[in-house]
């Protein structure tokens, strides 16, 4: 596990220890959970400009893929 610095305002630095202590965990690890979630929430929207390219195709995709899958 790799360590990073970061400078934080004190409001923001009160308001994580009130909800570590709420929650009975470590800074480090409230702020592990807030990263992981900003991430997967960043990573929602990759793979949005694939969706609908197989509209114009002439072919049903499970056709499709039963036909390629026959070739084996």
């Amino acid at each position: 596990m790799g360590r990073i610095l970061i400078d934080l305002p004190d409001t923001q630095i009160e308001e994580l220890a009130a909800i570590a202590e709420a929650e009975h965990r470590s800074r480090a690890a409230v702020i592990r959970d807030a990263v992981k979630t900003y991430i997967s929430q960043r990573n929602l929207g990759l793979g949005a400009d694939v969706f609908g390219l197989w509209k114009d195709k002439k072919i049903d995709g499970v056709e499709y893929q039963l036909e390629r899958r026959s070739e084996w």
